[in-house]
């Protein structure tokens, strides 16, 4: 630590201090986050430390870590948990709900509106060419994906273990994903207890210690008043949300039954939303599962376009569920022929609601425990099994991404070697240079539209 950080941390409350934030201004840089969010988690976060730590001073280092450390722990997107989390510390708990909402609402609209453009023009050949060179771009990021997170989770032979029972489980034996996920936990707590130095959580977020100057929510701030833990509060807390979900679970049932398709999608991302550990590639397998073989919202070709929109829009990359919803909805027709788009946008909004709904009921009811107790918290061995579990699984939907692209007809059909040629370009630009998740998909688009105009 410097000279002048280290001085700025001894100065009295109030000193060098920036000036207290509004709720309005506040709110509009929430706003401007849900647009600027792009780079999946990683660069989600480290724009809010970007801003809020280091330019802003909002909330120091310590507690910015602290928050995320909880947010890491649960179910969900840890970087719209982490808006959320910082916004009710600030302005309570509408302060909370703006700031996770704006880290959505953005993507929503934008995926609504690229979904009906490729749901209503996806044949024609500009479209098509785009989505040419895109799907072999994301086969590779998802093998980038996989690698990422097994660098960080596979780090001793039980956890590869776990691993490679996963991969096995879904893919031989076509198990589904909460069984897995079930089974890694019951894993890790019995391991944690027979061998717990094969269960430790590897890695950090960064080093507490770090300081830009005084903070609004420094590392001595008291904990406000609408932070402190209480029964009532939770109780409170927790009725809201329950209520949140069974009204309009219930609505959903009472009009149109529980065989309807936006009844269905209810449920089924109510339990999505729950099973979210690892990220949103630990989801999208069971996503896969539900949307494409049980349900046929969608086809396996159009989930690879989905998850290509969701890695260029800003948000969550969980909002892929919303082009889930948008292209089950229309294609399934709803409201009848005569009401396609409504149809799309309303169950975009009904997924939308309900995957996110669980993350603000996580965070306004923990977070008051964990602003009182401020210990550091640490991954349980149960969910380091969970993340270790999740590589396998995301190595199966690499593959079946790269099957459904390399041979789009199935093994009958040839091989499309210039899909190929794609996907390998991708990967020697994410994995050799570097390069942004974003300018890959854009590069190799105008690639695919290229070469498609040649053929």
């Amino acid at each position: 630590m410097n000279e002048s950080a280290s001085a700025s941390v001894s100065l009295p409350a109030g000193d060098d201090a920036p000036a207290p934030v509004s709720f309005w201004q506040a709110f509009a840089f929430w706003l401007k986050l849900g647009f600027i969010s792009f780079g999946g988690p990683a660069g989600q976060i480290s724009i809010m430390h970007q801003e809020l730590v280091e330019r802003r001073r909002w909330i120091s280092e310590r507690r910015f870590l602290h928050a995320l450390n909880y947010c890491m722990v649960l179910p969900g997107p840890e970087a719209q948990q982490l808006a959320t989390y910082i916004g009710w510390l600030m302005h309570r708990t509408w302060g909370g709900i703006v700031a996770g909402g704006l880290f959505v609402l953005p993507s929503l609209f934008i995926l609504i509106a690229l979904s009906w453009v490729y749901v209503a023009f996806g044949e024609m050949p500009l479209v098509a060419g785009l989505f040419y060179g895109i799907k072999p771009a994301v086969t590779a990021i998802v093998v980038q994906a996989t690698h990422r997170i097994g660098a960080r989770a596979l780090r001793n032979p039980v956890m590869w273990a776990v691993a490679a029972a996963s991969f096995v489980a879904i893919f031989a034996a076509d198990l589904p994903f909460p069984l897995i996920v079930l089974a890694a936990a019951l894993t890790g707590y019995v391991g944690g207890r027979l061998a717990p130095d094969s269960f430790k959580a590897g890695g950090g977020h960064g080093k507490a210690g770090t300081s830009h100057g005084r903070a609004l929510i420094d590392d001595d701030t008291p904990t406000p008043a609408h932070a402190l833990f209480t029964w009532g509060r939770l109780l409170r807390v927790a009725l809201v949300g329950s209520l949140l979900w069974l009204i309009p679970m219930g609505l959903l049932v009472a009009r149109y039954g529980t065989e309807n398709t936006l009844t269905r999608m209810g449920w089924f991302f109510t339990k999505a939303a729950l099973l979210t550990f690892g990220g949103a590639y630990a989801v999208l397998p069971y996503v896969y599962q539900g949307a494409v073989e049980s349900y046929g919202w969608l086809t396996p070709h159009q989930m690879i376009d989905g998850l290509a929109l969701g890695e260029t829009t800003p948000g969550p990359l969980i909002m892929v569920v919303s082009f889930v919803g948008f292209v089950g909805g229309y294609t399934k027709a709803v409201f009848g022929p005569d009401s396609l788009f409504l149809a799309g946008a309303v169950a975009a909004a009904v997924v939308t609601w309900f995957t996110f709904l669980p993350s603000f009921i996580f965070i306004l009811t923990g977070g008051p425990l964990i602003e009182t107790t401020h210990n550091d918290l640490k991954f349980t061995a149960p969910l380091t099994a969970i993340t270790a579990a999740v590589v396998g699984v995301i190595l199966n939907l690499a593959l079946f991404f790269g099957y459904h692209v390399l041979w789009p007809k199935g093994f009958a059909g040839s091989f499309d070697a210039v899909s190929a040629a794609i996907a390998v370009a991708a990967a020697i630009a994410l994995f050799r240079f570097k390069v942004n998740v974003i300018h890959v998909i854009a590069a190799c688009a105008v690639l695919g539209l290229a070469i498609r105009s040649l053929l």
